[in-house]
C-alpha cells in the first residue's frame, strides 16, 4: 500500500506494556493499521504453576497495577469453582467492596490521561486530584494503595473495621460530589463535544466481531457485564445498573465511564451499610484443593477477566490459564482507528483503556519520498482541540 507509515511503540507514552503499532495514513487519514503483540511476555502462567494457589493470587496482582485485585478476583473464583467453595458473607461484601474503589479509581485515571491526550491538563489534574480519597480508602482497607494483598482462596485476609465506615463514607460523599461535576463538563463542554463526539467510533457489530468487553463494547450498545451476567460475592445483593450506550465514539466511552462510576459509588454505599451489620467469618478455611478443573471471572475496569485453573490435588495448579480484556479489546484499534485523522489516534486507542507509562516521545517517520520528518502525534492531538476550541469562541 501507498501512503506514510507511522510507527507508534513499541515504547510510547500511550501504552502500558510494550506494544507495537504501524499506523498508514493517506494525508492526515489513517486508512490501516498493522498491530504486534506479545512484546513483553513476563510467563505469568508458568510461574503460577511453579507456586502455590496462595502464591499465585500475589503473582496475579502484578500483572496489572490497576486491575490488582480483578485479576486475584478471577484467580480465586476459578480456585473455588473446583470445589464450590462457600463464602462468607462478609467477605463476600468486603470483595465486592474492593472491587468497586478499584473501578472508580481506575476509570478517574482513565479520565485525567484522556483529558491530557486532548489538551484539557485541567481535568487531568482534577481528576487524578479526586482519585486521591479513593486510594485512600483502599488504603484504610487493606494497607496498600496498591497490590492490596486482600483476596484469598475461600475469602479475605483482612477486615473492615465498623468504627471507620462512617469516616470512609464521608470520603466517598465527596468523591460522589465531584463526580456530578465531571458529569456536567462532560454534558455541558462544547469544545468536548465537538472534539470527541464521532471520533474513533467502534460499530456494535465490529465489537461483536472483535469479542469487545466492558465499556469497549457497552458504549457501542452490546450488553455484557460479569457483574450481571454471572453474579459472584455480593453483586447479586446489590443494586446497580449496567451502562450500555449505543454511539460507539470517544464521547460515549466517556460518558460511559463517568456514568459507570457513579454506579460503583452507589454500590460502595451499599456494601459500607451492610458491612456495618454482617456477622461472621472473613475466610472459609480451605485446607485442601480437589484434582480438578474451574474457571473465574470478573468484570475488571476494562471488561471480562478470565482465570483457569487445574488441580492434580496437590498445593499448587498444573495449570493456569489468563485472559485479561485488553487482549481483546486493543485489537479493535484495527476498526475504530481507520478514517480518523492522525491528530485523532491517540484518543481512539486511548479509548479502550490501555494503561499508560508517562514519558513523552516524538518519533522519526519517512514518507514516500523518503524525506525525515519528526511527528508528535500527541501534539497534534492538542493542537486539534486548541483549534476547536478557537473556532466555538470565534478566535
Amino acid at each position: 500500500m501507498s501512503g506514510n507509515r507511522i510507527p507508534l511503540g513499541p515504547f510510547h507514552p500511550l501504552l502500558e506494556e510494550a506494544e507495537f503499532f504501524e499506523i498508514k495514513v493517506d494525508g492526515e487519514t489513517v486508512v490501516d493499521i498493522d498491530m504486534e503483540i506479545g512484546w513483553m511476555h513476563r510467563g505469568h502462567e508458568y510461574i503460577s504453576e511453579m507456586s502455590s494457589f496462595t502464591q499465585s493470587i500475589y503473582l496475579v496482582e502484578r500483572i496489572c497495577g490497576i486491575c490488582s485485585t480483578s485479576h486475584p478476583l478471577a484467580c480465586v473464583h476459578a480456585v473455588e469453582d473446583i470445589d464450590n467453595i462457600e463464602i462468607p458473607i462478609r467477605a463476600r461484601y468486603i470483595r465486592t467492596l474492593v472491587g468497586e474503589l478499584e473501578r472508580i479509581h481506575s476509570h478517574l485515571l482513565w479520565l485525567g490521561l484522556a483529558g491530557h491526550f486532548i489538551g484539557y491538563d485541567t481535568v487531568w489534574m482534577w481528576a487524578w486530584k479526586y482519585r486521591e480519597p479513593v486510594l485512600q480508602i483502599i488504603e484504610a482497607i487493606s494497607g496498600n494503595r496498591n497490590h492490596y494483598g486482600i483476596m484469598r482462596v475461600g475469602g479475605v485476609s483482612k477486615d473492615v473495621d465498623p468504627s471507620n465506615i462512617p469516616k470512609l463514607l464521608e470520603i466517598l460523599d465527596t468523591v460522589d460530589k465531584k463526580m456530578d461535576m465531571f458529569a456536567k463538563v462532560v454534558n455541558d463542554d462544547p469544545v468536548l463535544k465537538k472534539r470527541l463526539v464521532g471520533v474513533g467510533v467502534l460499530t456494535k457489530q465490529d465489537a461483536i466481531d472483535y469479542c469487545a468487553v466492558g465499556p469497549t463494547s457497552r458504549a457501542s450498545g452490546v450488553r455484557g457485564d460479569v457483574r450481571k451476567d454471572d453474579p459472584s460475592d455480593a453483586y447479586d445483593l446489590v443494586d446497580f445498573n449496567e451502562i450500555v450506550l449505543q454511539n460507539g465514539d470517544v464521547y460515549d466511552k466517556l460518558v460511559l465511564r463517568v456514568l459507570e462510576t457513579k454506579e460503583s459509588i452507589k454500590i460502595c454505599r451499599q456494601c459500607f451499610e451492610s458491612l456495618k451489620t454482617a456477622k461472621g467469618s472473613i475466610i472459609n478455611n480451605v485446607k485442601e484443593i480437589s484434582p480438578g478443573e474451574g474457571i473465574g471471572r470478573y468484570e475488571a475496569p476494562r471488561g471480562e477477566v478470565f482465570h483457569y485453573m487445574r488441580s492434580d490435588g496437590t498445593n499448587r495448579p498444573i495449570r493456569h490459564k489468563v485472559r485479561a480484556p485488553s487482549y481483546v479489546n486493543i485489537p479493535t484499534y484495527k476498526a475504530s482507528c481507520i478514517g480518523v485523522s492522525i491528530s485523532d489516534a491517540l484518543i481512539t486507542l486511548a479509548a479502550v483503556d490501555p494503561c499508560y507509562c508517562c514519558t513523552e516521545r516524538s518519533l522519526t517517520i519517512t514518507d514516500i519520498n523518503q524525506r525525515s520528518n519528526s511527528l508528535d502525534i500527541l501534539k497534534l492531538s492538542k493542537e486539534k482541540t486548541e483549534k476547536i476550541r478557537r473556532e466555538i469562541n470565534g478566535k
